[in-house]
């Protein structure tokens, strides 16, 4: 059996304009390659727990209008999409299907909507891929495959992961590689469309499994860039700990994401800077209660740290770990005056690198199912509009137009090239500064 592991990438944003700029703003180009370049961890992962008599292949299709020809010769397909690329996900497996080819689906798109992926498919697997694979699989073998495997009541325990294969992979064509560490998160943003609609709750991957994994990828980049592909890498702090002091052994520059928090915990920070973390990407998100009110359902939480930003930011790019500071536009109880504060507090913050994106109703997510009962969603199927950067709804306190241009007029003023290298200079400039003062207040110590 030859079986074809398919991943869509290279999502793009809707908005011609946006698209146009791209082109000529350094900052944007340079975040949007970093997205777009990263493989499919899933399908990898899937990979490692097929059996050994299976013939593997992964690749990976950017544009399918470009294809001539189907993309392998395969028994089966098993392809994974973002929503912005289902449809064109949906097209591949309809010529993959008339060509003979059974056909896999299977993410978060296909767990929010299931229906609509069987009229595309032979087989769907909703949830967490793990717990059902191995059935998956010997099913092929057998002739026996079923339409759906669901696994959306069975939470995968990590301490059973599988190795992913890395060794499918040319890693001259990624600027990073990414290894999970964890799963979930404690908090319950409304917009959220990660691991927590595949399978509610929080579970870490075992410290050795997670060595093994970047010794794996050692095997084949001696020297990588990783992106720890979790929700919230540090939530369990003791669990991080461990982790941080495994991999400051291994010599590898890394990159995550977490929340605002760390900036609390010294210990914490010095262990991310002796272990090789680059920069941390922190959900910002608004710089006005009224914006972040209601995002994270559970306890209000993020709403509650709002006057720790400056702070926090200052303290964590302190230990030389610059901060990617993330704002999501267009959020309720915002106008256009928040773009203003956004372009304001990236230039006093001193924050290294921003990242803007557009509040995206993502299906499956609480926010798609508010905006919805609402009738404030454009269009409920344009799932090419859930890029981050295209508005799929009517704001609350500004037109669709007003946020479509004053979000572009904010990437110009972000993304230039004087903008772009000045945050670098002064991020670079004030931590020597630091070094300075450090060394003269310890040489009149002693």
């Amino acid at each position: 059996m030859r079986l074809g592991l398919i991943a869509m990438s290279g999502v793009r944003a809707h908005n011609e304009e946006l698209t146009r700029l791209g082109l000529t703003l350094p900052g944007f180009v340079e975040r949007n390659k970093t997205i777009a370049s990263l493989p499919s961890l899933g399908l990898l992962t899937l990979a490692g727990m097929t059996d050994n008599d299976v013939d593997l292949d992964y690749q990976e299709v950017e544009d399918i209008a470009k294809l001539d020809e189907l993309p392998g010769d395969y028994d089966v397909v098993a392809i994974s999409s973002y929503s912005a690329q289902i449809n064109e996900a949906y097209q591949l497996a309809d010529r993959f299907r008339s060509a003979g080819v059974i056909v896999i689906l299977g993410g978060l798109h296909v767990t929010a909507l299931p229906d609509e992926a069987l009229e595309h498919a032979d087989c769907i697997v909703l949830g967490e891929g793990e717990p059902v694979w191995p059935a998956v699989v010997r099913d092929l073998k057998r002739r026996q495959l079923r339409t759906v495997y669901d696994a959306r009541g069975t939470p995968f325990n990590l301490a059973g992961a599988p190795m992913p294969r890395f060794d499918l992979l040319e890693p001259e064509r990624y600027n990073r590689l990414t290894v999970q560490t964890q799963r979930g998160c404690p908090f319950d943003c409304e917009f959220c469309a990660a691991s927590i609609r595949l399978s509610p709750g929080f579970r870490v991957k075992p410290v050795d499994k997670v060595i093994a994994e970047i010794r794996r990828i050692r095997e084949i980049w001696p020297k990588p860039f990783i992106e720890f592909a979790d929700d919230n890498s540090f939530v369990n702090r003791k669990h991080a700990k461990r982790l941080l002091r495994a991999i400051a052994a291994e010599g590898v520059r890394w990159f995550t994401e977490s929340d605002i928090s760390i900036a609390r915990d010294d210990e914490l920070l010095a262990l991310m800077r002796d272990s090789g973390c680059a920069q941390v990407l922190i959900g910002l998100e608004s710089l006005t209660t009224e914006g972040l009110h209601g995002i994270e359902q559970k306890s209000d939480w993020k709403a509650k740290q709002l006057d720790t930003y400056m702070a926090a930011i200052d303290r964590i790019q302190s230990h030389g770990i610059s901060v990617n500071g993330c704002f999501v536009l267009g959020l309720d109880g915002t106008g256009t005056e928040s773009f203003d504060q956004v372009r304001d507090f990236v230039r006093a913050s001193g924050l290294h690198e921003v990242q803007i994106t557009i509040q995206t109703a993502f299906p499956g997510t609480p926010l798609y199912e508010r905006l919805r009962c609402e009738h404030r969603l454009l269009d409920d199927t344009a799932w090419e509009l859930c890029t981050l950067f295209d508005v799929n709804f009517r704001p609350d306190r500004m037109s669709v137009r007003e946020l479509e241009q004053y979000f572009v007029s904010l990437a110009r003023d972000l993304y230039s090239e004087a903008a772009t290298k000045a945050r670098k200079r002064a991020y670079i400039s004030k931590l020597r500064h630091r070094k300075r003062t450090e060394q003269v207040y310890l040489g009149g110590a002693s």
